[in-house]
């Protein structure tokens, strides 16, 4: 039977896979988030249980943790809060809504969530805590280092190389065989015709490093 699920963060992204589970009727015991001002709130029936501090009330043995924290202006939380309840044994199942398209081969990492109308193609390989958004299209054999996002609208095509904690901005588009270095963003709407390195911004049609 599966363990009911505690969700990290309670702002949007929390809501998306909250409804998200909600159509797989799975149980949720509840949103754990700092702001206090949500404290006893609650959305869809789901309560605000408190803060973080509430995991003490949860064992690991009985609750599986989702991350609810997005990745825009805070790609580093979304990445230090996986890693963190990870390390002290709690699991993060995969998610995966009902309408996206993904083959029969890709491999998922742990913690990793694929959105609705998300289209993942064969012989693609997803790490860990990555959340590829919204309509996002991800064609065959491309591979996605662990806390990445594929934001909403983004097209990667074949062979794509995405590092670790990378950002790709909504409605980008790679294409086929660049490599989108560690802890790299690719802005919002750029087109990306060449590889990019490791911890810098790019922009633009085509992309170029922003200055």
């Amino acid at each position: 039977m599966a363990h009911p699920f505690l969700i990290l963060g309670a702002g949007g992204h929390a809501r998306v896979v909250a409804d998200l589970l909600l159509g797989q009727n799975q149980q949720i015991a509840g949103f754990l988030d700092p702001n206090a001002s949500l404290w006893g709130t609650a959305w869809r029936g789901i309560p605000v249980l408190g803060g973080d501090e509430k995991l003490a009330h949860y064992h690991a043995r009985t609750h599986d943790l989702i991350n609810g924290v997005g990745s825009i202006g805070c790609s580093e939380l979304h990445r230090t809060v996986f890693e963190r309840y990870w390390k002290a044994g709690y699991k993060f199942p995969y998610l995966v809504h009902i309408r996206a398209t993904m083959a029969i081969d890709v491999e998922l990492g742990e913690g990793s969530q694929i959105m609705a109308g998300a289209i993942v193609q064969t012989g693609t390989v997803i790490g860990q805590n990555v959340i590829i958004n919204t309509g996002a299209c991800v064609d065959h054999d491309c591979c996605i280092g662990d806390h990445a996002h594929i934001s909403p609208g983004v097209t990667l095509s074949g062979g794509v190389r995405v590092g670790m904690s990378a950002h790709i901005g909504t409605g980008a588009t790679v294409i086929q065989g660049i490599k989108i270095g560690r802890n790299s963003l690719i802005a919002a709407g750029a087109v990306v015709i060449r590889d990019v390195p490791d911890g810098v911004t790019v922009t633009g049609v085509p992309a170029k490093e922003r200055d």
